[in-house]
């Protein structure tokens, strides 16, 4: 796993960034493994909204975002239609 597909370019110090310093393993889970460690990573960094709004925009599909899930992102971009680019 590269590290770019971790820490997304619209994030100004993404070496600050948490998922920049741990493993991808954590973020990119085997289906049906627990995801529960990657928030629990996500929910201590300080780029944690600029990594779902980036996640949300460019349509990320796989992996642990802004501590949330694929389903939970899908989730919430069908509760808010108005989430994602162009939208």
């Amino acid at each position: 796993m590269y590290i770019d597909t971790l820490t997304p370019p619209s994030v100004a110090r993404p070496e600050q960034a948490l998922c920049a310093q741990t493993g991808a393993d954590f973020f990119f889970p085997e289906p049906g493994s627990s995801v529960r460690e990657a928030k629990r990573i996500c929910g201590m960094c300080e780029m944690r909204s600029a990594c779902l709004e980036y996640a949300l925009a460019n349509d990320e599909r796989f992996g642990v975002w802004g501590g949330l899930s694929e389903k939970e992102r899908l989730r919430l971009r069908r509760a808010d239609p108005n989430k994602g680019i162009g939208r």
